[in-house]
C-alpha cells in the first residue's frame, strides 16, 4: 500500500504533464501598450452601427428632408473618415503647429460669433426704431 503522497510508476505515466510558461514583455520589444485595441475601437463601433443599423433595418424618421435620408447610410463613416483625416494631419504636424492651430480655433470662433451677434442686434435695433417712429 502506498501512502497518501506517494504515486505509483503507472499513475505517473498515466497523468497529463503540464507546462506553463511566463514572459514579461518590455516596451522596446515592440510592444504597443494596448495601442493597437484603441487605435481600432473606432472600427469596432462602426462594424457594430453597421451590424444593428442592418438587424433592426432602421429607416430614418419621415419628417427628414431627402437628402438626409440619402446620407444617413453614409454618415457616420463619414464622419469617421474626416476625424482620421484631421487626426492624420494632426499627427504628422509638429506639435507647436498642431497647438497653435488649436488655439486659432478655439479663439476665432468666439471672435466670430460675436461678430455675428452684434450685426444681428443692429438689425434688431434698426427693425425697433423704424417701427416705433
Amino acid at each position: 500500500m502506498l501512502s497518501s503522497g506517494a504515486l505509483s510508476s503507472s499513475e505517473e505515466e498515466s497523468r497529463p504533464s503540464i507546462a506553463c510558461s511566463a514572459r514579461r514583455r518590455d516596451f522596446s520589444e515592440g510592444y504597443s501598450g494596448g495601442r493597437l485595441v484603441d487605435e481600432s475601437m473606432i472600427v469596432l463601433r462602426k462594424r457594430i452601427r453597421e451590424k444593428e443599423m442592418i438587424e433592426r433595418n432602421y429607416e430614418p424618421p419621415s419628417h427628414w428632408i431627402d437628402w438626409e435620408k440619402r446620407w444617413y447610410a453614409t454618415y457616420q463613416s463619414d464622419v469617421c473618415d474626416a476625424v482620421g483625416l484631421l487626426q492624420d494631419l494632426l499627427m504628422d504636424a509638429r506639435p507647436g503647429v498642431a497647438l497653435g492651430v488649436m488655439v486659432l480655433v478655439l479663439l476665432s470662433v468666439p471672435a466670430s460669433m460675436f461678430v455675428v451677434c452684434s450685426r444681428l442686434m443692429e438689425v434688431v435695433l434698426g427693425v425697433l426704431v423704424r417701427i416705433s417712429s
